[in-house]
């Protein structure tokens, strides 16, 4: 076996670190009853529309996962100006059956293009105040990459696709805004 020796000032004899654990061969092992769940754990998509502030704590728990070694978050947040414009807040409305219907689409389409393990998708609804959440995604994966792609295919699409509708709300007036992504809204 391969070792590795270190001296230091803090040790008052050399200490003697193996490289790599040893080789037991002829092992009985027998994975415990919790391993086994482990592997046979389901995976899960949590689609929520809602009028409560969004939490994420409460949503990145969601998609945590023994299996999983990364969990990658959007957190779309309300900003306190637009075009030179004071907002107050945001307002969200949606056509809940059709967006429901949409995001678990983009729940699909992410597990047909990246191995992902869970997915979580909350969006407010109403009114959401300065510097709160209006919508958080948050996805688990065995690798980063798969997490962090799938968290920005799931944004860019339910800007594109998903029927909410976004009213800003400033200091003197408001104004409904059109995703420039949408299919629907026309750009002229």
């Amino acid at each position: 076996m391969s070792s590795l020796e270190i001296s230091s000032s803090c040790f008052n004899r050399e200490t003697k670190l193996p490289l790599s654990p040893p080789l037991v061969e002829d092992s009985a092992f027998e994975p415990s009853r919790k391993d086994i769940d482990e592997v046979e754990e389901k995976s899960k998509d949590v689609i929520n529309f809602t009028a409560e502030k969004l939490s994420v704590d409460e949503v990145s728990q969601l998609v945590i996962s023994p299996l999983c070694g990364a969990v990658s978050l959007f957190v779309g947040t309300t900003r306190n100006n637009f075009e030179g414009k004071k907002v107050i807040s945001l307002e969200y409305e949606a056509y809940l059956p059709m967006a429901k219907n949409e995001v678990k689409k983009i729940c699909s389409d992410i597990r047909q293009k990246w191995p992902v393990k869970h997915i979580a998708v909350f969006h407010r609804l109403g009114l959401v105040p300065v510097s709160e959440a209006s919508i958080i995604i948050a996805v688990s994966s065995a690798h980063r990459a798969a997490s962090l792609e799938a968290v920005s295919y799931a944004i860019d699409t339910l800007k594109a696709k998903v029927p909410i509708w976004k009213k800003e709300i400033y200091e003197e007036s408001s104004s409904w805004k059109g995703n420039k992504e949408c299919f629907w809204v026309s750009n002229n």
